[in-house]
Order: structure tokens, then sequence, then C-alpha cells
């Protein structure tokens, strides 16, 4: 069995997740064959396997730090939200069926079972596995049944790293509190402390750490400074969503309730010249280059929310002299009809924006694919992205039906001025050149030269971010203790 262990934090995004990938990533380059594990994932951005499985995008960007293809088995338990109280809920990579919070929690005992399993398909090609938390383990109203936190650590029997956020305030309190709340078994896992997301003078924290360890009888592993990265995070509490800075060629996004894998344009980041901002009132528009509207896990609900707060109608204006560009959800929005025979969401019909000459049957059935090939002649400005090479993946509940060309593009334009655009594929501005291509034709309609030629393939790019994420936890983390906490998995 592979030796395990656990990060857990104070709260939700606390860092576990970019810990997780660090970890896994000085692992590989300390010459272990690490992998990430989540028994349960709740988030909107999510991932499609070589099988056709899907999974929480979080624990596919760990993989790719440990320098592995992602599996199901990282992260058997998917929960997506489809409202404030219920979720889907998919069970290795497939959908299980729409459930409320109450009724998911009498259910999830159920799937203790599958997480054994999952664990113990991964510890078969791992010599390590380090397994991330959700939340908070002292969420006392949520620890009967637990099959996340304290619970899974018993179930696994891992050591615990635990996490807490100075960039919040409170840290001290956050995790002496959390200790308290935690009983002496669950007290006896946790071996070390950490101090993530620290600005300043590193000495200054001398004093409280010496209470820290003497209050609470936990070591002070590291003090992790905050870090600039461009990786990806905890879709529900992401950072990204608060930029405002327009830059040279500036992008909008539609950040509609439900909005999800917006990932997909993680990619612009690496380039200085390019601004991505969240826009969720009409006020916020302004004049973007171009416009994006991104994928959604409730497509008419969030078309409708567009319609009443104005944006709808602002988009509809834009496309006669800016590029719109729907992926997904945000695709199926841009067509002239969506129908939901099913009540795959909340059924009925209703008209879309009218902008793509496309129709949408929503249906039972999800269709999850990953996808390669090359982007089709494109007309209008965005000709310079034809031909390029791209690879992604697909992952949708609908089936689009283009008027104009029947069995459908990697890529549909229309519009009144063909500039309106429209893609099922994820990940479609990672590859080779497309985005810097993309950005490139933005420029030259705006009139300006902006520095292309040296944005990387985005893959690459990523690269050299995990190995500064695990350079910059090297240095402050005291692996020799970390290392020091392993210890082998015990599954029944």
């Amino acid at each position: 069995m592979a030796k395990v262990i656990m990060v857990q934090g104070t709260m939700s995004n606390a860092g576990k997740s970019l810990l997780v990938a660090g970890l896994c990533r000085m692992m590989r380059q300390d010459g272990f064959l690490p992998a990430p594990f989540k028994s349960q994932n709740m988030a909107l951005n999510s991932f499609v396997t070589d099988e056709g499985l899907e999974m929480g995008r979080a624990q596919a960007m760990q993989a790719e730090a440990a320098g592995i293809r992602p599996t199901v088995s990282m992260n058997p338990i998917l929960l997506k939200p489809t409202s404030h109280t219920g979720s889907q809920v998919i069970v290795n990579g497939e959908v299980r069926g729409n459930m409320s919070a109450r009724e998911y929690f009498s259910y999830k005992k159920e799937l203790v079972p599958e997480i054994k399993h999952a664990f113990r398909r991964l510890a078969e090609s791992a010599d390590i596995i380090v397994i991330e938390g959700a939340g908070s383990p002292a969420e006392i109203n949520l620890k009967e049944n637990d099959i996340v936190n304290m619970g899974l650590a018993k179930l696994v029997d891992a050591p615990v790293l635990l996490v807490g956020d100075i960039d919040r305030g409170g840290v001290f309190a956050q995790l002496l509190g959390t200790l308290m709340l935690l009983t002496p078994g669950e007290r006896d896992r946790v071996k070390g402390l950490v101090i993530n997301k620290f600005r300043g003078d590193e000495s200054l924290l001398a004093s409280g750490i010496a209470m820290l360890e003497a209050r609470g009888g936990v070591p002070v592993t590291g003090v992790v400074p905050y870090m600039d990265l461009a990786l990806e995070d905890e879709d529900s509490l992401t950072g990204r969503f608060d930029r405002r800075e327009e830059k040279s060629i500036d992008i909008a996004v539609i950040r509609y309730p439900r909005i999800s894998n917006f990932t997909d344009f993680n990619v612009f980041e690496q380039m200085p010249f390019v601004s991505v901002r969240y826009v969720a009132l009409l006020s916020e528009l302004h004049r973007p280059d171009l416009i994006i509207l991104p994928g959604s896990k409730s497509t008419m609900e969030d078309l409708q929310w567009m319609r009443q707060n104005g944006l709808e109608a602002a988009v509809k204006r834009m496309a006669q002299t800016i590029p719109v560009f729907g992926i997904c959800g945000g695709y199926q929005m841009l067509g002239e009809r969506i129908a939901d025979p099913d009540c795959v969401e909340a059924g009925g019909e209703m008209q879309g924006m009218g902008l793509l000459p496309v129709t949408t049957v929503l249906t039972q059935e999800k269709v999850r694919r990953q996808v390669s090939g090359r982007l089709n002649e494109m007309a209008g400005m965005f000709a310079p992205l034809s031909g390029l090479s791209y690879e992604g993946y697909e992952i949708h509940m609908g089936r689009t039906t283009c008027e104009k060309t029947p069995g459908g593009l990697p890529v549909t334009a229309g519009g009144p001025h063909g500039n309106v655009y429209g893609t099922y594929i994820h990940g479609i501005f990672d590859a080779g050149e497309t985005a810097a291509a993309l950005a490139g034709a933005l420029a030259e309609k705006k009139g300006i030269l902006i520095p292309t030629a040296g944005v990387e393939d985005y893959r690459r790019f990523k690269e050299k971010q995990y190995d500064k994420l695990a350079d910059t936890l090297r240095s402050h983390l005291n692996m020799e203790e970390i290392y020091g906490m392993l210890k082998e998995a015990k599954v029944e």
C-alpha cells in the first residue's frame, strides 16, 4: 500500500489545493511517484479523463503537477451545484442524479465503498498519495458520517497537515480553534501546522508561533509566503472574479450565477497586455475588445438572469461591432432556441440570443469526451485562427444542431457581421499559438501592436508555474519533517 499524508484547512480557500499540488511536484522531483486524492469535491470546474469520465479540475491540476495523467480515482465523488440547496452527484465519473443537500447528507455514507475502491486503485500505481480535505474538519454540524476530512483520515490512517490562511486574518485563532473542536483522536492525527499566504517579515511571527505550538501541542511545519501564481484555484472563492484592471486588450467574461469551467481563460494570464474581467453587472461591462459567454451548469436559468439584468441586450447590441465567443453553455445561449423536454434543468423551452444559427435540445445523457484536431476555416477577424491545432474536452448535457453546417464543427461562426463564435470545446485556447493568435487579431482590429511572439504554449507555461510553486514550498516547509510524517495507508 502507498504511503499517505493529508492536507486539511481551517476554512475553504486556505490554500489546500495548491499545497497538495506543490507537495506532489516536490515529491516527483525527489524521485517518488505521488498522486493526489480528494474523496469528495464540490466544484463547477470539472475535467474529462482519457476514458471520458468526469472529475474535479483541481485534482486534474494536481495530477499535472505530479507529472501523471488524471484519473477518476483521484476524485471519486464530484458535486456540481445546481442551486443553493442541491447538486448533481457524480460518482466515479458518472452522473448518479440530482440531490438536495439533506438527501445527499443521508446518502453519502453509502459511498464509502466507492471511496475505498478508488483509493486502492490509486495506491496500485503511486508511492505516495497526497490527500486534500474540504472546507474545515471542525464543521461540527457535518461531522456525522464524514467522508472527506477526519472521517477519511481515519479510514486510510492518514497523518494530517493543518493549514491556516493568515492573509484573511486571525490565523492563530483559526488553527487553535480548529484543534480545540477536534476530538482527542482527531487531534492526534494532526502532525504539523502550516501558516499560509504570509506577507511581511517572518521574524515578527516568532512569538505567536511559540505560543501556538505551546497551546496547540503541534509543531509549525512551515510559514508559506503569499504566491502570485497563474494556476487554478477553488472555483467558488477565486480572487479572479475581483479583478477590474483593463489592459491594452480587454476581455470581458460574463459571470452568471452558475458559471462553470472558467479555467478556459487562465491561458490569457501569462500575457501582460491582456486583462480578463468577470462581469456580473451591466455597469461593469464597459467597452471590452472581446465578450465571452463561458460554460454554465444551468444554461436556461443563467440566460434568463442575463435577460433580466440587461446583459443580454447589451451583448446583442455590442455584437454589432465587438466579437462574441460562447463556450459550452454560452454557445447554447447564443443560438436561436433552447429546449428542455426531459426537464434536465427547469424544463420547457426558451428563445436564445439569436446570434448563431443553432438550436439546442437538452438531454439526460451527458456528453463527456476528449477531443483534438485543427480549427475549421474561420472568416472575419478570427481568420488567423484557421487551421491551428486544438486539444480539449467536451462536457455538456445537450445536443446542438447548426442549420448551416449539419454535424457541427469545432467552432460555429455567425452573427450580424460574422463576428460571433461558439464551441463546445473546453481548453480550446490552451494549445500552441491559439491564444496569441486571438490576442493578435484583437490588437489588429484595435489598430495597436502587441508582443505576441514571446507567448508560450500554455502547457509549458503551467509547468514553469508548478516548478515555481515547488521551489517556494521547498524553501519554506520543513520537508524532512513532512517526509517523516508519511505512513503506510491502511484501508479495510
